[in-house]
């Protein structure tokens, strides 16, 4: 019955946010396309020009008067007896050229729009799995996203085409680049094999994407069910040395499986799920990272192979583990968001525990243990299915909330 009820909860919250977003308009229907360039979308900029200061305070109409007075000779007025000259004709003229400056159209400088940057790393059979996942951020988003794809050579081709096959309201708000799989040091099919196929990928993301700021980085089974902005906003909440956003792994140290049976260094009591990681590669790249390797610092990139060396033997979640081992040893450089923003099976297993979720609502759902394909956990698979069979025209999403459409949700 409980089960029931959180299907229910989950998927009212989910369709009445999906009602409100779309009843509100998403602001991005009527922008041109992106550009193709090398194989890679570019946004284009998009919007009218800036009006200049006086458009904005009269109005269009008084300016485009003003403009043909102007043109006319406005500084010479004549006086109501024909020939003679009113005697504030100097005056008059000083007004019009001030006028004049006035109409004139103001350059303002547009700031650059805030482009938000998303990572997956996609191998095996994941093509669907992350096209759905993709389409959950462009959903419920704000701002621009630039998808930032790692994919197996095999599996490039088909995102590329079914990427592009996306309409152009939706292809305005985003733009993609898609990357082989690389590690930048020790053995590269050790790495691909650690834990889950290509997992271990999202180590190196500071280095390969060496021109990006910061990132979001996903697993392949994690749905956005709010805008993307609002973890992004997260970043603001760093201080001044933290560099990397995650959730615990579980709320409940007695259920949890790093305080249970690990055998290696974890952060905090329940040690950190990275299936939702938010990421300063800024930080990331300059900073000397403690461990128990050496007494000094090293740079990322140098504490990577060194590091599963060390701890390959006694490590189960693979690249999670080296994580919590990285941040059991630097505290200080991790920020912890709430629960509802990598929300598990794990939180409903045993119990509900993520107060955060029964409070705010789910924000991130991640559907790890493969429940969006077996029938295990029924409100984490309704959802993965809406989104998945949801066509990418805004005008499915109205059939969505039409009464014979409401059941799929129920």
């Amino acid at each position: 019955m409980r089960i029931h009820c959180k299907v229910v909860a989950i998927a009212v919250g989910f369709g009445v946010f999906l009602l409100v977003y779309f009843f509100g308009g998403n602001g991005g229907a009527d922008e041109p396309p992106p550009k193709e360039v090398g194989g890679d979308r570019q946004l284009e900029e998009v919007g009218r020009s800036p009006p200049s200061l006086l458009v904005e305070y009269v109005g269009s109409d008084a300016v485009a008067k003003l403009a043909r007075k102007s043109a006319t000779g406005v500084g010479e007025r004549v006086g109501r007896k024909e020939g003679k000259a009113t005697g504030r004709e100097g005056s008059v003229n000083a007004k019009s050229k001030f006028l004049g400056k006035m109409i004139r159209p103001v350059t303002r400088r547009r700031r650059p729009e805030e482009v938000m940057h998303l990572a997956v790393v996609a191998c095996g059979k994941r093509l669907d799995e992350t096209l759905t996942m993709l389409k959950s951020a462009l959903l419920f988003s704000l701002k621009k996203i630039k998808f930032h794809i790692f994919a197996e050579d095999s599996l490039a081709p088909e995102f590329e085409e079914r990427l592009n096959q996306w309409p152009q309201s939706v292809s305005a708000r985003f733009q993609y680049s898609i990357y082989p799989i690389s590690f930048s040091v020790g053995d590269a099919e050790e790495w691909k094999k650690l834990f889950k196929p290509c997992a271990a990928q999202r180590l190196f993301l500071p280095v390969i994407l060496k021109d990006v700021d910061s990132l979001l980085y996903v697993d392949t089974d994690v749905l956005f069910l709010r805008p993307m902005d609002d973890i992004w906003m997260f970043l603001k909440s760093f201080n001044g040395s933290q560099l990397a956003a995650m959730a615990p792994e579980h709320e409940v140290s007695k259920i949890g499986w790093y305080s249970r049976f690990a055998r290696h260094p974890f952060y905090g009591v329940t040690g950190v799920n990275s299936g939702v990681m938010l990421m300063n590669l800024t930080r990331i790249r300059r900073t000397l990272f403690k461990s128990s390797l050496i007494a000094g610092g090293l740079l990322w990139e140098d504490l990577l192979h060194p590091l599963h060396q060390k701890y390959k033997n006694y490590i189960t979640w693979g690249d999670q583990d080296l994580l919590n081992i990285i941040f059991h040893y630097n505290p200080e450089n991790l920020y912890i968001f709430p629960c509802q923003w990598n929300y598990r099976p794990d939180h409903c297993m045993y119990g509900s525990n993520c107060k955060g979720a029964e409070q705010e609502g789910v924000s991130i759902l991640h559907g790890n243990r493969g429940v969006y394909h077996d029938d295990k956990q029924p409100a984490f698979k309704v959802v993965y299915d809406a989104i998945h069979n949801l066509e990418l025209d805004w005008s499915s999403v109205w059939l969505l909330w039409l009464p014979e459409g409401r059941h799929r949700l129920s």
